[in-house]
């Protein structure tokens, strides 16, 4: 698949996650496993490591914990559970690499690559803590569009030193704009939020340009639906500590 099939999976995983938030917190929580389980699955496509099945498990699980803990804990304590969930599936990718044994490929690429996905995985949790936080869906909307606008400008076949500040730039004037539209959200955290958004996917963008090879629909789902998972959290902490 083409690099921009990354971008589409991005924007359809934002759209799930905007629409879900609308409908139920078990849809949103559906949608949540689902990102977890498909950030499991593409990950080590992406990264091209062995073990894949093994790993995707690995991955997946600890995000659809992270998940559910967001869903039924209790407030404030959201992501308490989240920290636990990252270290349950970092030590699992460690133990895995021991029972693999010494001299095996790509054993150091496949341990560090995994952890960072367990981690993607676990951020997606973020983004129901977003809409539990205060109850409605003002900074959860912010951050989506912003996302989406640098998701949109990474769809551009630009060179990267031009995509990249556009997609910044873009996020970051959007996130105020559908705070003024869709809520009372200052503008000043939509900015950060904006900014913060649009950085970490264009960085992300920068990962699959070095890659430069064909992807795989598995390697383009993991790739698409990782950073968005984690811009959920971000979104989260933001709000968190700008607003209230």
């Amino acid at each position: 698949m083409r690099s921009w099939s990354i971008g589409a999976i991005g924007l359809a995983g934002l759209a799930a996650i905007v629409g879900a938030s609308y409908s139920s917190p078990e849809a949103l929580l559906a949608v949540g496993v689902l990102t977890a389980v498909g950030v499991g699955i593409g990950w080590p496509h992406f990264l091209g490591i062995p073990a894949r099945k093994t790993l995707a498990v690995l991955i997946g699980l600890p995000g659809v914990g992270s998940a559910i803990g967001a869903t039924y804990l209790p407030a404030p304590g959201f992501l308490d559970w989240t920290p636990s969930f990252m270290a349950a599936g970092v030590m699992a990718v460690f133990v895995m690499q021991l029972i693999r044994g010494t001299g095996q490929a790509q054993r150091l690429e496949s341990t560090l690559g995994s952890c960072a996905g367990v981690m993607l995985s676990c951020l997606g949790a973020g983004w129901i803590a977003c809409f539990r936080f205060n109850g409605v869906r003002e900074m959860l909307l912010v951050a989506a569009i912003s996302a989406a606008i640098a998701l949109l400008a990474g769809l551009i076949r630009w060179p990267d030193r031009v995509v990249a500040p556009l997609g910044v730039i873009g996020a970051g004037l959007a996130g105020p704009l559908a705070g003024l539209v869709f809520s009372d959200i200052a503008v000043l955290p939509a900015v950060i939020v904006g900014v913060v958004v649009g950085a970490v996917l264009v960085s992300f963008r920068r990962l699959v340009i070095l890659r430069g090879e064909s992807l795989s629909f598995a390697a383009a789902l993991g790739m698409g639906l990782g950073p968005v998972a984690a811009v959920g959290s971000l979104a989260y902490f933001i709000d968190k500590l700008l607003i209230f």
